[in-house]
């Protein structure tokens, strides 16, 4: 009988996909070998003794396999071995563009010569999330409870959400509420209590959202108070193209792209130094950043 390995002892590119597993397994619900296949880009087969292979020789008690799901699903004593309990490494998975680099962070195993500056995570329960990827998903309504700095107390909202957004400080779900009849964006973090999901498929789906759908160009620049050879250390510094940096953006997300840079539309800081960079187009721009 082989004996267990201890999580130390565990190669590191098996230790990434058994955050994997832990990590789908918890947050989605249900994880299946297509999950490592997409990830990691190995076979079927390979996925299946990964999936066992973490069972048999780590956590025996942490998944059950659902023949209605087809899929494995956490048990009643799933206790994570190789993630912590937070949302970030679910959340990390969506947004970074190569399937395996969220399991870099955090895995001293593999990167102890790496450090990755972290912003305290706003907390998210599992309870939360689930409901809202199903939405996501099958493009179904969910009610909710929903706070903000205008409305402290919680108030009901139905709302159909599309997509997770992350800005780079928080995630937040771009959905139509059904209350102000308009597409809006509603933090993850505010949500009060479990989503209560609807039956019934919505009409307000992704293709409705002109403003998520609407392609956009911020275009980035130095501050022009800079003198040339301070202007030409900025350009290095964002990768810049003839003296601009183009990012692709939606409207709906302008002005996440504007906070991610530091750049404050409405104020320009009285130290060229201090500000770098500006937005060339921000005229352009203007009606997606106010509202």
């Amino acid at each position: 009988m082989k004996r267990k390995q201890s999580i130390e002892q565990v190669r590191w590119d098996l230790a990434l996909r058994y955050r994997l597993i832990e990590t789908v397994t918890w947050w989605e619900g249900r994880l299946t070998t297509g999950h490592l296949v997409q990830s990691f880009g190995i076979s079927r087969q390979q996925a299946s003794k990964d999936i066992n292979t973490y069972i048999t020789e780590h956590a025996p008690k942490n998944l059950t396999y659902d023949r209605h799901l087809k899929g494995y699903v956490p048990s009643k004593a799933f206790k994570p071995l190789f993630i912590d309990d937070s949302a970030s490494a679910y959340l990390h998975l969506l947004y970074q563009n190569n399937a395996r680099a969220p399991h870099v962070e955090g895995l001293a195993l593999a990167y102890a010569h790496t450090k990755v500056l972290e912003v305290p995570d706003r907390s998210i329960k599992a309870e939360v999330l689930r409901p809202l990827l199903k939405a996501c998903r099958d493009h179904l309504r969910l009610d909710i409870d929903y706070v903000s700095l205008n409305s402290p107390e919680p108030e009901g909202r139905t709302i159909a959400p599309h997509t997770l957004v992350y800005t780079g400080m928080r995630w937040h779900v771009r959905a139509y509420c059904e209350k102000n009849r308009e597409y809006r964006d509603f933090v993850l973090s505010r949500l009060r209590g479990v989503p209560d999901l609807w039956g019934d498929v919505t009409e307000n789906d992704i293709a409705a959202d002109d403003a998520w759908n609407t392609e956009v160009a911020v275009v980035i620049r130095p501050d022009e108070r800079l003198d040339k050879a301070q202007r030409e250390v900025i350009e290095v510094d964002f990768g810049m193209t003839e003296g601009h940096l183009v990012v692709p953006s939606r409207r709906a997300l302008v002005k996440y792209v504007l906070q991610r840079f530091q750049i404050d539309p409405k104020n320009l800081n009285p130290n060229p130094e201090a500000q770098q960079i500006v937005v060339a187009n921000l005229k352009e721009l203007k009606p997606w950043l106010y509202d």
